[in-house]
């Protein structure tokens, strides 16, 4: 019976880097899971852990052709990318982080006013009765321009008149509007 001695890491170091999938299989499977509970210890979850062990294996994959081992086992060059891909990865959190803080700061007021909106209601409805007491066409007028945003050409096609009349009934409106209801905002 013959005894056969496990290859060193300089043996496998040197296979991998010349292409043996088998030699970078027997690296990884030595030393995933050290290299994985460094990384948890790190970045502090399963996934991002998970995520750090294929980033330095594939580091190292890369950097193989150029490595000279310095001692007997791959093990603190690993631990090494391990570190700088872990820093990577909370310096990439961080900024993620930071930007989606900001993009939420923009989308929402600090705080609401409900008195500018109990205000703001009560103009709505102000204006909503004052328009009620406007004749058909005028109503008509303002729904297209002000409220749908139509512009004058297309209201008066869409009523039958003519822009004149859009334009000059419109300005009577909000003259109208501002007073009648300005005086009661005071």
């Amino acid at each position: 019976m013959t005894e056969t001695t496990a290859p060193s890491d300089a043996e496998l170091v040197a296979a991998a880097a010349g292409g043996s999938d088998d030699a970078f299989r027997a690296l990884y499977r030595a030393y995933a899971r050290p290299v994985y509970w460094l990384a948890h210890s790190l970045v502090g979850t399963a996934a991002d852990a998970e995520d750090v062990l294929q980033e330095t294996f594939f580091a190292a994959w890369r950097k193989l052709p150029g490595l000279e081992l310095a001692g007997e086992s791959l093990l603190p060059w690993l631990v090494t990318i391990c570190r700088f891909q872990s820093a990577n990865r909370i310096r990439r959190q961080h900024r993620d982080r930071t930007r989606t803080a900001a993009a939420v700061d923009e989308t929402i007021p600090a705080t609401v006013d409900v008195e500018k909106q109990v205000v703001d209601a009560a103009l709505v409805e102000r204006v909503i009765a004052e328009v009620g007491t406007l004749s058909p066409l005028d109503q008509q007028i303002f729904r297209l321009c002000a409220a749908e945003g139509y512009a004058y050409q297309a209201a008066a096609d869409e009523l039958g008149v003519s822009h004149a009349v859009v334009r000059n009934r419109l300005s009577r409106i909000r003259t109208r509007l501002r007073t009648t209801i300005e005086p009661e905002s005071t």
